[in-house]
Protein backbone atom coordinates (compact mmCIF):
# COMPACT_ATOMS: atom_id res chain seq x y z
CA UNK A 1 0.00 0.00 0.00
CA UNK A 2 2.96 2.30 0.40
CA UNK A 3 4.50 1.67 -2.30
CA UNK A 4 1.30 2.00 -4.54
CA UNK A 5 0.89 5.35 -2.91
CA UNK A 6 4.88 6.37 -3.58
CA UNK A 7 4.86 5.31 -7.20
CA UNK A 8 1.36 6.23 -8.56
CA UNK A 9 0.28 9.53 -6.06
CA UNK A 10 3.65 11.37 -5.57
CA UNK A 11 3.13 15.03 -5.91
CA UNK A 12 6.44 16.44 -7.38
CA UNK A 13 8.69 18.95 -5.08
CA UNK A 14 6.77 17.95 -2.41
CA UNK A 15 7.97 17.09 1.35
CA UNK A 16 5.86 13.90 1.90
CA UNK A 17 5.54 10.76 0.31
CA UNK A 18 2.11 10.18 -1.71
CA UNK A 19 -0.51 8.04 -0.64
CA UNK A 20 -2.94 6.48 -1.77
CA UNK A 21 -6.69 8.18 -1.93
CA UNK A 22 -9.41 7.43 0.58
CA UNK A 23 -11.37 5.91 -1.49
CA UNK A 24 -8.69 4.48 -3.49
CA UNK A 25 -7.31 2.80 -0.33
CA UNK A 26 -10.86 1.75 0.86
CA UNK A 27 -11.38 -0.41 -2.47
CA UNK A 28 -8.05 -1.97 -2.63
CA UNK A 29 -8.79 -3.40 1.07
CA UNK A 30 -12.82 -3.85 0.66
CA UNK A 31 -12.15 -6.27 -2.23
CA UNK A 32 -9.54 -8.10 -0.19
CA UNK A 33 -12.06 -8.37 2.83
CA UNK A 34 -15.00 -9.34 0.70
CA UNK A 35 -13.20 -12.00 -1.25
CA UNK A 36 -12.34 -13.72 1.92
CA UNK A 37 -15.79 -13.93 3.41
CA UNK A 38 -17.03 -15.25 0.16
CA UNK A 39 -14.21 -17.64 0.14
CA UNK A 40 -14.36 -18.97 3.22
CA UNK A 41 -18.55 -19.88 3.13
CA UNK A 42 -18.58 -21.16 -0.19
CA UNK A 43 -15.04 -23.57 0.25
CA UNK A 44 -16.22 -24.07 3.41
CA UNK A 45 -19.61 -25.50 2.38
CA UNK A 46 -17.80 -27.12 -0.30
CA UNK A 47 -14.85 -28.69 1.68
CA UNK A 48 -18.12 -30.48 3.60
CA UNK A 49 -19.61 -31.40 0.10
CA UNK A 50 -16.98 -32.90 -1.60
CA UNK A 51 -13.71 -33.48 0.89
CA UNK A 52 -11.13 -31.24 3.00
CA UNK A 53 -8.28 -32.40 0.84
CA UNK A 54 -9.37 -31.70 -2.89
CA UNK A 55 -11.08 -28.08 -2.38
CA UNK A 56 -7.83 -27.33 -0.30
CA UNK A 57 -5.66 -27.94 -3.67
CA UNK A 58 -8.35 -26.15 -5.67
CA UNK A 59 -8.00 -23.10 -3.07
CA UNK A 60 -4.08 -23.44 -3.00
CA UNK A 61 -3.80 -23.60 -6.85
CA UNK A 62 -6.62 -20.63 -7.27
CA UNK A 63 -4.03 -18.24 -4.72
CA UNK A 64 -1.43 -19.23 -6.68
CA UNK A 65 -2.63 -17.93 -10.39
CA UNK A 66 -3.30 -14.86 -8.43
CA UNK A 67 -0.55 -14.07 -6.42
CA UNK A 68 1.10 -13.53 -9.82
CA UNK A 69 -1.48 -11.85 -11.62
CA UNK A 70 -1.70 -9.53 -8.83
CA UNK A 71 1.80 -9.06 -9.41
CA UNK A 72 1.10 -8.45 -13.33
CA UNK A 73 -1.28 -5.93 -13.10
CA UNK A 74 -0.66 -4.37 -16.19
CA UNK A 75 -0.74 -0.55 -17.11
CA UNK A 76 0.84 2.45 -15.85
CA UNK A 77 -1.86 4.56 -14.87
CA UNK A 78 -2.91 4.66 -11.42
CA UNK A 79 -6.52 3.79 -12.43
CA UNK A 80 -5.46 1.32 -14.70
CA UNK A 81 -3.21 -0.29 -12.39
CA UNK A 82 -5.62 -0.45 -9.11
CA UNK A 83 -8.48 -1.51 -10.84
CA UNK A 84 -6.70 -4.57 -12.54
CA UNK A 85 -4.94 -5.38 -9.31
CA UNK A 86 -8.38 -4.59 -7.53
CA UNK A 87 -10.08 -7.24 -9.81
CA UNK A 88 -6.94 -10.34 -8.96
CA UNK A 89 -6.97 -9.07 -5.09
CA UNK A 90 -10.55 -10.25 -4.93
CA UNK A 91 -10.21 -13.80 -6.39
CA UNK A 92 -6.31 -13.73 -4.72
CA UNK A 93 -8.76 -13.47 -1.38
CA UNK A 94 -11.47 -15.77 -2.37
CA UNK A 95 -8.56 -18.41 -2.40
CA UNK A 96 -7.13 -17.30 0.68
CA UNK A 97 -10.78 -17.31 2.47
CA UNK A 98 -11.12 -21.33 1.55
CA UNK A 99 -7.70 -21.81 2.87
CA UNK A 100 -8.21 -19.59 6.23
CA UNK A 101 -11.26 -22.39 7.02
CA UNK A 102 -9.93 -25.15 5.41
CA UNK A 103 -6.51 -25.37 6.60
CA UNK A 104 -7.42 -24.85 10.15
CA UNK A 105 -10.25 -27.82 9.78
CA UNK A 106 -7.48 -30.24 8.29
CA UNK A 107 -5.32 -29.67 11.51
CA UNK A 108 -7.80 -29.65 14.04
CA UNK A 109 -9.45 -32.99 12.14
CA UNK A 110 -5.72 -34.48 12.19
CA UNK A 111 -4.68 -33.22 15.86
CA UNK A 112 -6.10 -35.01 18.85
CA UNK A 113 -7.76 -33.39 21.58
CA UNK A 114 -4.97 -32.72 23.62
CA UNK A 115 -2.69 -31.21 20.94
CA UNK A 116 -5.95 -29.96 19.08
CA UNK A 117 -5.36 -25.75 20.49
CA UNK A 118 -1.39 -26.16 19.98
CA UNK A 119 -1.70 -27.88 16.26
CA UNK A 120 -4.10 -24.58 15.77
CA UNK A 121 -1.93 -22.30 17.22
CA UNK A 122 0.95 -22.93 15.14
CA UNK A 123 -1.14 -22.49 11.79
CA UNK A 124 -2.11 -19.26 12.44
CA UNK A 125 1.45 -18.49 14.30
CA UNK A 126 3.17 -18.42 10.55
CA UNK A 127 1.23 -15.14 9.77
CA UNK A 128 3.88 -13.47 12.07
CA UNK A 129 6.63 -14.69 9.72
CA UNK A 130 4.96 -12.93 6.89
CA UNK A 131 5.34 -9.11 8.90
CA UNK A 132 9.40 -9.78 9.50
CA UNK A 133 9.19 -7.82 5.70
CA UNK A 134 10.63 -4.48 6.49
CA UNK A 135 8.86 -1.75 5.11
CA UNK A 136 10.70 1.14 2.93
CA UNK A 137 10.76 4.49 4.40
CA UNK A 138 10.67 7.65 2.64
CA UNK A 139 14.47 9.16 1.92
CA UNK A 140 15.72 12.98 2.17
CA UNK A 141 16.16 12.04 -1.68
CA UNK A 142 13.00 11.99 -3.03
CA UNK A 143 14.18 11.13 -6.70
CA UNK A 144 16.10 8.26 -5.22
CA UNK A 145 13.26 7.15 -3.52
CA UNK A 146 11.04 7.27 -6.08
CA UNK A 147 12.35 5.82 -9.22
CA UNK A 148 10.81 3.75 -12.02
CA UNK A 149 12.25 0.28 -10.94
CA UNK A 150 10.52 0.76 -7.68
CA UNK A 151 7.40 -0.34 -9.94
CA UNK A 152 8.78 -3.66 -9.64
CA UNK A 153 9.06 -4.18 -5.99
CA UNK A 154 5.30 -4.02 -4.65
CA UNK A 155 5.05 -6.65 -7.83
CA UNK A 156 7.48 -8.90 -6.80
CA UNK A 157 6.06 -8.95 -3.13
CA UNK A 158 2.87 -10.04 -4.36
CA UNK A 159 4.79 -12.95 -6.56
CA UNK A 160 6.47 -14.35 -4.15
CA UNK A 161 3.52 -15.18 -2.49
CA UNK A 162 3.05 -18.27 -4.73
CA UNK A 163 6.14 -20.00 -3.66
CA UNK A 164 4.90 -21.41 -0.25
CA UNK A 165 1.55 -22.06 -1.73
CA UNK A 166 2.83 -24.06 -4.20
CA UNK A 167 5.36 -26.22 -2.00
CA UNK A 168 1.88 -26.29 0.70
CA UNK A 169 0.50 -27.72 -2.92
CA UNK A 170 2.94 -30.22 -3.21
CA UNK A 171 2.65 -31.76 0.25
CA UNK A 172 -1.25 -31.61 0.47
CA UNK A 173 -1.59 -33.73 -2.47
CA UNK A 174 0.74 -36.18 -0.87
CA UNK A 175 -1.79 -36.24 2.43
CA UNK A 176 -5.14 -38.41 2.88
CA UNK A 177 -7.97 -36.98 3.07
CA UNK A 178 -8.66 -36.44 7.14
CA UNK A 179 -9.56 -39.80 8.77
CA UNK A 180 -12.94 -37.71 10.54
CA UNK A 181 -14.27 -36.60 7.17
CA UNK A 182 -13.81 -40.22 5.53
CA UNK A 183 -15.24 -42.33 8.07
CA UNK A 184 -18.26 -39.47 9.31
CA UNK A 185 -18.78 -38.24 6.07
CA UNK A 186 -17.74 -40.75 3.26
CA UNK A 187 -18.86 -43.68 5.98
CA UNK A 188 -15.36 -45.57 4.43
CA UNK A 189 -14.31 -46.51 8.12
CA UNK A 190 -11.80 -49.17 6.95
CA UNK A 191 -10.13 -46.61 4.45
CA UNK A 192 -10.19 -44.30 7.00
CA UNK A 193 -8.14 -46.73 9.46
CA UNK A 194 -5.86 -47.46 6.47
CA UNK A 195 -5.05 -43.40 5.78
CA UNK A 196 -4.39 -42.74 9.62
CA UNK A 197 -1.94 -45.74 9.56
CA UNK A 198 -0.14 -44.19 6.99
CA UNK A 199 -0.12 -40.92 8.66
CA UNK A 200 0.94 -41.97 11.68
CA UNK A 201 3.12 -45.09 10.26
CA UNK A 202 1.56 -47.19 13.06
CA UNK A 203 -0.72 -50.25 12.68
CA UNK A 204 -3.77 -49.37 14.54
CA UNK A 205 -4.77 -53.10 13.68
CA UNK A 206 -8.40 -52.95 13.15
CA UNK A 207 -9.74 -56.32 11.71
CA UNK A 208 -9.86 -56.09 7.87
CA UNK A 209 -13.82 -57.23 8.02
CA UNK A 210 -15.56 -54.55 9.72
CA UNK A 211 -19.20 -55.08 10.28
CA UNK A 212 -20.72 -52.32 7.85
CA UNK A 213 -23.98 -51.77 9.38
CA UNK A 214 -23.04 -50.86 12.83
CA UNK A 215 -20.61 -48.08 11.34
CA UNK A 216 -23.11 -46.89 9.22
CA UNK A 217 -25.65 -46.63 12.14
CA UNK A 218 -23.40 -45.44 14.77
CA UNK A 219 -22.64 -42.86 11.90
CA UNK A 220 -26.33 -42.01 11.10
CA UNK A 221 -27.32 -41.97 14.58
CA UNK A 222 -25.20 -40.26 15.97
CA UNK A 223 -23.88 -37.39 13.38
CA UNK A 224 -26.26 -36.88 10.92
CA UNK A 225 -27.95 -33.58 11.66
CA UNK A 226 -27.71 -30.33 9.93
CA UNK A 227 -26.04 -27.17 11.16
CA UNK A 228 -29.79 -24.95 12.03
CA UNK A 229 -30.85 -27.69 14.30
CA UNK A 230 -32.19 -28.50 17.53
CA UNK A 231 -30.01 -31.28 17.67
CA UNK A 232 -26.82 -29.09 17.02
CA UNK A 233 -27.82 -26.20 19.16
CA UNK A 234 -27.93 -28.53 22.06
CA UNK A 235 -24.80 -30.63 21.62
CA UNK A 236 -22.22 -27.80 19.91
CA UNK A 237 -24.00 -24.62 20.02
CA UNK A 238 -21.86 -23.01 23.21
CA UNK A 239 -19.01 -24.44 21.67
CA UNK A 240 -19.40 -22.60 17.84
CA UNK A 241 -20.72 -19.06 19.90
CA UNK A 242 -17.85 -19.32 22.05
CA UNK A 243 -15.73 -19.93 18.87
CA UNK A 244 -17.14 -17.41 16.46
CA UNK A 245 -17.19 -14.82 19.26
CA UNK A 246 -13.71 -14.51 20.38
CA UNK A 247 -12.36 -15.18 16.76
CA UNK A 248 -14.86 -11.96 15.69
CA UNK A 249 -13.43 -9.89 18.56
CA UNK A 250 -9.93 -10.97 17.87
CA UNK A 251 -9.63 -9.88 14.08
CA UNK A 252 -11.24 -6.79 14.80
CA UNK A 253 -8.13 -6.07 16.27
CA UNK A 254 -5.67 -7.95 14.43
CA UNK A 255 -6.93 -6.87 11.09
CA UNK A 256 -7.30 -3.12 11.83
CA UNK A 257 -3.95 -3.09 13.37
CA UNK A 258 -2.73 -4.69 9.77
CA UNK A 259 -4.53 -1.93 7.77
CA UNK A 260 -3.95 1.23 9.96
CA UNK A 261 -0.54 0.90 11.65
CA UNK A 262 1.38 2.03 8.58
CA UNK A 263 -0.81 5.61 8.72
CA UNK A 264 -0.38 5.45 13.32
CA UNK A 265 3.06 5.22 12.88
CA UNK A 266 3.39 7.53 10.21
CA UNK A 267 1.34 10.08 12.22
CA UNK A 268 3.32 9.59 15.58
CA UNK A 269 6.38 10.15 13.41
Amino acid sequence: MKLLGHIYYHVDASSKPGSLPPNVSAAVNGVAFSGTLTGQLFFGWLGDKIGRKKIYGMTLMLMCICFIASGLSFGREPETVLTTLCFFRFWLSFGIGGDYSLSATIMSEYANKKTRGAFIAAVFAMQGFGMLFKEPTYKVDVLGSTVPQADYVWRIILMVGALPALLTYYWSMKMPETARYTALVDKKVQQATVDMEKVMKVEIGTEKKEPKVSATSAVKSNNEFGLFTKQFLSRHGLHLLGTTSTWFLLDIAYYSQNLFQKDILSAIG
